[in-house]
């Protein structure tokens, strides 16, 4: 006796009518009956009520018709149509006295919107940037991205490039000796011009003097999506302030000379702790880690002769450095 293979069994939904379903119906329709052992593999024809036990036979199945099956399997989804209409219908009726409140304040169509979540405040940023027409501004603060944020800048800008839209970037000169950022840079090209300062505000993305995004959290885990003219211009005047002092990418950067034997880079660190900064704020600031930037406030220290931090901040007083900056 020869012993067949089983059937695989197809998983289906409770609306599925799968191949060896549809093959079996068909058949079924051609004789008028099917055994129920030849089912086995299509549990949705039972499931769908396409075939009813044969009152003569209890080992045979017919089939319905297919017009009243299709008509049993359409009705209840007929019936839910209608449901939603009737809600559709509802809702409009229940906002239709507040639309014509809100159409008297142009402000109100989504001047800011908070984004949540990464992959929200991605979405709304690919969607912005691939827009793009005429000008994409971005400040990218900080002591360097990962190769994964710099793989999601690139995919974002690369299919900009060639189309005439003119893209600047800022970030501090601290990126200058980024191997990460200088590849990611190599690979845009020339197109994207970029500029260096030594300290910045915090990341900042404008599209066509249209929209604009801003970090809202720490972590930037939340951010602000800004379509208020007002605040986008604004914006832009910031950047365009911030760029006519920057250093281009490909020229030097020229430090003032060390005073007393303080550098430029101690100097700013020092007026950062006057202002009551903490050594993460400053790092932030300045585009470092905190280990470097404790370790110039120690040199800081030790070039002023003091003992403690809170001596410091009048030792960095009484010296006037900060006052040779202005």
């Amino acid at each position: 006796m020869r012993i067949e293979p089983a059937e695989k069994v197809h998983s289906h939904t409770h609306a599925d009518l799968c191949e060896p379903g549809s093959r079996l119906y068909a058949e079924a329709l051609r004789v008028g009956r099917i055994a129920r052992s030849e089912i086995s593999s299509a549990p949705c024809l039972m499931e769908l009520d396409l075939l009813r036990p044969d009152p003569d036979d209890a080992e045979w199945l017919r089939p319905v018709a297919p017009s009243a099956a299709l008509a049993r399997l359409l009705d209840p989804l007929e019936k839910e149509i209608q449901e939603r209409r009737r809600l559709t219908v509802s809702l409009a009726d229940a906002f239709e006295p507040f639309m014509a409140l809100g159409a008297r304040d142009p402000s109100m169509t989504h001047a800011i919107t908070v984004l949540e979540g990464l992959e929200r405040i991605n979405d709304n940023l690919d969607r912005a940037v691939a827009e793009c027409t005429t000008e994409l501004l971005t400040v990218q603060p900080g002591k360097g991205r990962s190769a994964h944020t710099f793989g999601e800048a690139l995919r974002r800008v690369r299919p900009l490039l060639g189309r005439g839209i003119k893209m600047r970037t800022l970030y501090q000169h601290t990126a200058r000796h980024q191997p990460i950022t200088l590849a990611y840079l190599e690979r845009i090209g020339s197109e994207v011009e970029v500029r260096t300062l030594e300290e910045i505000i915090d990341r900042l993305i404008i599209v066509d003097r249209k929209v604009a995004f801003v970090p809202a959290s720490r972590d930037r885990t939340i951010a602000l999506e800004l379509r208020h003219q007002g605040l986008v211009e604004y914006l832009g005047g910031v950047f365009d302030q911030f760029w006519l002092q920057a250093t281009p990418l490909d020229a030097p950067v020229t430090y003032q000379p060390q005073l007393s034997g303080i550098s430029g880079v101690q100097r700013s660190i020092a007026r950062l702790l006057v202002e009551g900064h903490v050594d993460e704020a400053i790092a932030r600031r300045l585009g470092m880690n905190v280990r470097t930037c404790r370790a110039h406030i120690a040199k800081l220290a030790a070039t002023l002769g003091s003992g403690s931090r809170a001596q410091l901040g009048y030792l960095i007083a009484r010296s006037g450095i900060l006052e040779r900056d202005n």
